[in-house]
């Protein structure tokens, strides 16, 4: 199921804005097509990026994937607890399963993402 009310990339992120705040996470299909999750590797608080950067890194017993920023901005959190459980990221990807935050300058133009239902109909396209 993909949860309403967040935007989604065709990278598989998802993205939940609040205000100036946005949360990125991957997607749960991402989480089942990397499979185990053994190790995340985060960016650094301060770190300013652009849309389409690659930010973080997750690295799985099948393979390495690269997470990239959304929209343009700062890194104002991570999410230190995935460094001692990286498996949230499977049991919980829109949850306690999320990557970093970003602080914008305005509010996000998510014009070149997906909502929910959008997001559902190209995963199973991926099929």
């Amino acid at each position: 199921m993909v949860p309403a009310g967040l935007s989604y990339t065709d990278q598989h992120e998802w993205l939940k804005v609040d205000g100036t705040t946005v949360t990125v996470g991957i997607t749960d299909f991402a989480q089942e097509q990397l499979t185990d999750i053994v190790f995340v590797e985060l960016p650094d608080v301060g770190r300013t990026v652009a849309a389409g950067d690659s930010v973080a890194v997750l690295e799985s017993v099948k393979s390495v994937a690269d997470v990239y920023a959304p929209v343009a901005g700062e890194v104002i959190e991570v999410n230190q607890a995935l460094e001692g459980a990286p498996e949230q990221v499977n049991t919980a990807p829109y949850e306690d399963g999320w990557l970093f935050k970003l602080k914008v300058s305005g509010p996000p133009d998510l014009s070149s993402l997906m909502d929910a239902g959008a997001y559902q109909q190209f995963i199973e396209s991926q099929g």
